[in-house]
């Protein structure tokens, strides 16, 4: 596979996802949130059964009890921030969810710091300003005009970035990703079931009503996108792919504006941009300064 077709890949990963905010917005027209989050984990977990049992099958040895605990560990994490988006949802709008999940990009450092105690680079206290600073101008210039869901989908991102922070310390161990895909997404499904059948009603209707997205975010936000995710970041650097990754949030909002009729205002798209700025900041300057480092450690 080529850079480019990795990098499509990646693309593609990107607005799969940006059009599964809309998915997630427009399901809760016919469907309470809980049950959204059951039957969307449910299918994708069935969508990774089979990928875990081949990858189990070539396994060299048997799964230990312990990785198991773990991946349930961040299918909690991951269970928190689908609740938090989800809800999020029902009170601000597709763009705002977008660009707001994706601070996970700037609160993953930070956590590494506050329990790690691993040192951050030096980019991550300029970009979580700028972060604030977008979040400020998104709000329309007033904190006090952000929305209860806005607040949900910042903390939904810190459960991203909690979740992401148990991929990596847990993850490479393993050597089982697909295990791992299928367990979290079993552990969302188990735990939207539970509070769903004890907090919001179901109907065949409702089923009907929303299955679209409900098909769309189990199979294709949690199956394929990751999938492609997978593949393509194995083909190209980590720089490219974080900024293909980070079109996410862009593509939230232009399904948004396009499907939904949003309406953003000059201000809102500022701060849209420099969300995004920070965004890839965090992600891109570290890459680039490494390999510079290294460079300059080579030729000394």
């Amino acid at each position: 596979m080529t850079r480019i077709q990795a990098n499509l890949f990646l693309l593609i990963s990107g607005a799969i996802w940006g059009a599964g905010f809309v998915a997630q917005s427009t399901a809760m027209d016919a469907i309470s949130p809980l049950w959204f989050i059951t039957l969307r984990f449910a299918i994708a977990a069935l969508v990774a059964l089979p990928l875990a049992v081949m990858e189990t099958k070539r396994a060299a040895e048997p799964v230990k009890l312990a990785t198991v605990r773990n991946f349930i560990f961040i299918g909690l994490a991951l269970f928190a921030g689908a609740v938090t988006q989800q809800f999020g949802l029902l009170d601000t709008s597709v763009t705002n969810s977008g660009f707001l999940t994706g601070l996970y990009v700037v609160f993953v450092p930070v956590l590494m710091v506050v329990f790690l105690r691993r040192k951050p680079h030096w980019i991550i206290w300029p970009g979580a300003m700028m972060a604030l600073f977008g979040i400020f101008l998104l709000s329309g210039g007033t904190l006090s005009a952000l929305t209860g869901g806005d607040y949900l989908t910042i903390l939904c991102a810190l459960f991203w970035a909690i979740q992401m922070l148990l991929i990596g310390l847990f993850a490479p161990s393993s050597g089982r990703p697909m295990l791992l895909s299928m367990t979290q997404f079993a552990v969302c499904a188990v735990l939207g079931f539970v509070f769903a059948i004890s907090t919001e009603t179901l109907s065949l209707a409702a089923i009907e009503g929303a299955l679209f997205e409900i098909l769309y975010a189990g199979i294709f936000s949690s199956g394929v996108a990751f999938i492609l995710q997978v593949v393509g970041q194995r083909y190209t650097t980590a720089p490219q792919a974080a900024i293909f990754l980070s079109s996410e949030a862009l593509f939230a909002a232009l399904f948004g504006v396009l499907l939904l009729g949003e309406v953003i205002t000059p201000v809102g798209y500022a701060g849209c941009a420099i969300i995004f700025a920070a965004m890839l900041a965090v992600e891109l300057i570290p890459e680039l300064t490494k390999g510079r480092r290294g460079e300059a450690s080579a030729a000394a």
